[in-house]
């Protein structure tokens, strides 16, 4: 027995040192000092003018903060307005707002499963959905990435009585986009739900950044749950849960994430409705979001995404970090993935693309990209 209960920690830390996992935090400053490719702003709206205005005349209405759970104090008539907004713009009939997108899927999934049901989660799925899963005390069986067969296979042998299907619209790590139509045939005609969660589809797929649930034609579906975040395209922060109206009324009733924790900041709520408007006006900034992920996946040498995630993998993490400090010496900001975000072998340079970049912005990516992936590449001898 130790004298020292945390000596552990000084062992782990230093394994994960030596197989180059090691994490900081690196606070960024308040003016931009190199150019962004690796934040979820996917419309470039986080500093918009009218996304800033509309934080701030919540603050100056509501106060900083929410004051309580949404139960109790934490609900605003902002609060209910932004809900509705969404509702509508996605195409369904209610929404509830959390205060992360995190919480939302906490929520959303533990609500709608528990014991004595079942859950059929995507390998690929978020995290969050991960934790979702964990915490359901529902039978879990996860099923290998866009695999519709597995998923079938696994609902029609099932022996409960409800069963909740897990998937993301765009996968976070890869940007790749889930088979949803096919996916809820299947669910459907077993009997299933199917929660989907948006956080990188709404704002970049579908009409106007309705989402991909939406583009395939599901929304307001009566057994299709959506989750979403409100800290990437609609550049504020927070989650919501968009469905009929009776799963509203049920998360209310039993959504711990919703009951148990404070409501979302009012400036929150005020930016992300103002972010909700102007992707209403500006109908085009979905389409330059994808235009620029091309862009950038061109530039990168890989192949063009359908979402605005752009993929670079690496395989070796040394090798990934040491090409995202290159890039950020020369002042691009990518993201740099290592396990356990991704999987064995597939470190990555994830780069993301805004609406916002420039000709001149897509030059100076090329200057700094360009050499930089040639030397990883020779590293780690990773095909292209």
């Amino acid at each position: 027995m130790t004298s020292d209960p945390l000596a552990w920690l000084d062992d782990r830390a230093a394994a994960r040192v030596t197989a180059g996992l090691r994490r900081r935090l690196r606070p960024r400053a308040a003016a931009a000092t190199s150019l962004d490719l690796a934040s979820n702003d996917y419309l470039g709206l986080t500093r918009h003018p009218e996304v800033i205005a509309g934080a701030i005349e919540a603050v100056h209405r509501w106060g900083a903060g929410s004051t309580g759970s949404r139960l109790v104090t934490g609900t605003t008539t902002e609060h209910e307005l932004l809900e509705a907004e969404l509702a509508e713009f996605t195409g369904f009939a209610a929404g509830l707002v959390f205060a992360s997108g995190y919480a939302a899927n906490l929520g959303a999934v533990t609500a709608l499963a528990g014991r004595g049901s079942l859950i059929v989660s995507d390998a690929g799925c978020h995290a969050s959905l991960v934790d979702a899963c964990r915490l359901s005390r529902a039978r879990v069986e996860i099923a290998p990435h866009r695999d519709i067969a597995a998923v079938r296979r696994v609902l029609a042998t099932r022996g409960e009585e409800r069963a909740l299907v897990l998937t993301d619209s765009v996968f976070s790590a890869d940007g790749d986009l889930a088979p949803l139509a096919e996916l809820h045939r299947v669910t459907r005609a077993h009997g299933a739900v199917l929660l989907i969660d948006e956080a990188h589809g709404l704002g970049v797929r579908g009409t106007g950044g309705r989402g991909l649930v939406h583009e395939t034609g599901l929304a307001g579906e009566p057994d299709v749950v959506v989750t979403a975040t409100l800290s990437k395209a609609l550049a504020a922060q927070g989650g919501v849960v968009l469905g009929a109206e009776r799963v509203r009324a049920h998360l209310i009733d039993t959504a711990r994430t919703m009951i148990f924790d404070t409501g979302l900041a009012p400036a929150a709520v005020g930016a992300a409705r103002a972010a909700l408007r102007i992707l209403r006006r500006d109908r085009g900034l979905p389409r330059r979001v994808l235009d620029r992920a091309a862009e950038i996946a061109r530039i990168a040498g890989v192949p063009t995404p359908d979402s605005a995630v752009v993929p670079v993998i690496l395989g070796d993490p040394r090798v990934a970090y040491e090409a995202a400090a290159a890039c950020r010496a020369q002042g691009l900001e990518v993201g740099c993935f290592r396990p356990p975000s991704v999987p064995e072998g597939t470190s990555r340079l994830r780069i993301t693309a805004r609406a916002d970049l420039s000709a001149a912005d897509l030059t100076v990516i090329d200057s700094v990209l360009t050499p930089v992936l040639a030397r990883a590449r020779s590293i780690g001898a990773v095909p292209v």
